[in-house]
């Protein structure tokens, strides 16, 4: 496999002066070091220098293309005070990310979304509170936009969005590099009603480092989720799906959300969004509240994906020609009543996870940290084997994770 112009400039020049593993070409050995898994880079770069130039190099992301670990990032709480973590689920390995550059005005950032495109990972909007502000505990929606560069692991301050948005629909466009963020609003989890909803749609191109305003929703929609769905190798249309919009107040005073059952459809296009479509609803009345937790499996053909939902312990898989979702399994071990799930797919396998205690571990030498933490439950379903298995794991927070405000996404790297 030959390497590109850049990483052969590379391999020479450490060539000369320091040497990746003795007796070997560097050539050779950077091929065989780009099989360690990512997850313990950060481990390995203070063997020596060499390493920690090779382990830190474009010429890494270029050998690894073909053994790519598909890492899990987990954000616990505000990624300005609380550090996010890699997980890597095949070494049941942990590594911990700097936290985001801090503003001293703005705490309590929540709701925001975090989604991969290439080998960054981008932090987009939110809800959070501003000392200049008033009043003082009403929550303001955020048009920050972040991006983790894992080549020099920090942080890099990117275009705002145009409109300050969280609770919103995200999907990256890979084969454009871009990014297309829906409706959102001013919600925080401190306040569980209220809050505001907005309707407008725009798109990221990163190359530029700038927004573009699209069409807008039909309909003012917030706390809804996005994906694409691709055609001929390209992104062809971009889903928004559930969510919610206009509120009612029960006894004129507690608010209640009115939760969409339907879905609308944007047509991509290289010069610009299309017109909206919209589907209809995708549930009987009283057969469920609102939308679950949804994942998409991507098609190895570039064909339709494959989209699933949680609901409650059952996942469904949703049918884009009847507009309908059908049972696909159960989760085998249910969790107890109200308890919080986290649903995420990484190598084309639906991961169910939750916070445990008293599960069977080899390790009975526990740190109070890990107990207070409690035990990270993890049921993996394969949908073309229709088959379960497990794996227990300890996290590495401080507090047990809260699955209804933890933000998570995937990245191969």
């Amino acid at each position: 496999m030959p390497l590109p112009p850049s990483s052969s400039t590379f391999l020479l020049a450490i060539d000369e002066a320091l040497t990746l593993l003795p007796g070997l070409p560097n050539d050779v050995a950077a091929h065989i070091l780009s099989f360690l898994p990512y997850s313990h880079h950060c481990r390995l770069k203070p063997t020596c220098k060499s390493w920690y130039i090779f382990l830190s190099s474009q010429t890494l992301l270029y050998l690894r293309r073909h053994c790519l670990s598909h890492l899990l990032c987990i954000f616990p709480e505000d990624p300005h005070i609380s550090s996010p973590f890699l997980f890597d689920p095949e070494n049941l390995a942990w590594r911990p990310l700097p936290p985001m550059p801090c503003n001293p005005h703005e705490y309590g950032l929540c709701n925001f979304t975090s989604i991969s495109l290439g080998p960054h990972i981008y932090v987009l909007g939110g809800s959070l509170f501003d000392t200049r502000s008033f009043p003082l505990d009403r929550p303001s929606p955020s048009s920050s936009a972040f991006r983790y560069n894992f080549l020099t692991s920090s942080w890099d301050r990117l275009a705002p969005m145009l409109s300050p948005r969280g609770s919103f629909a995200c999907a990256a466009i890979p084969s454009s590099d871009q990014i297309i963020v829906a409706g959102g609003g001013s919600r925080h989890t401190m306040f569980r009603a209220a809050g505001s909803r907005i309707c407008s749609v725009e798109r990221y191109d990163v190359e530029r480092d700038e927004w573009e305003a699209l069409d807008g929703l039909p309909r003012f929609r917030a706390g809804c989720v996005g994906f694409t769905v691709s055609g001929d190798g390209k992104e062809k249309e971009f889903w928004v799906m559930g969510g919610y919009g206009e509120s009612r107040t029960l006894s004129g005073v507690f608010p209640v959300d009115e939760y969409y059952k339907d879905a609308v459809v944007m047509e991509l296009k290289e010069n610009g969004g299309g017109k909206w479509t919209e589907v209809g609803d995708m549930w009987e009345e009283g057969e469920r509240p609102r939308l679950g937790k949804i994942v998409v499996v991507e098609d190895e053909e570039g064909g339709r994906p494959a989209i699933f939902m949680l609901d409650d312990n059952d996942i469904l898989r949703y049918n884009m020609a009847l507009n309908c979702w059908q049972k696909e399994s159960s989760v085998p071990r249910r969790a107890p009543y109200k308890s919080s799930f986290g649903f995420v797919v990484l190598n084309g396998e639906l991961h169910v996870m939750t916070i445990v205690n008293g599960i069977d571990s080899t390790d009975t030498r526990r740190s109070r940290q890990q107990k207070r933490a409690g035990t990270l439950f993890i049921q993996i379903y394969h949908p073309r084997k229709k088959t379960w298995r497990s794996l227990v794991t300890k996290p590495p927070f401080q507090q047990p994770l809260d699955f209804s405000s933890t933000v998570m996404c995937t990245i191969r790297l």
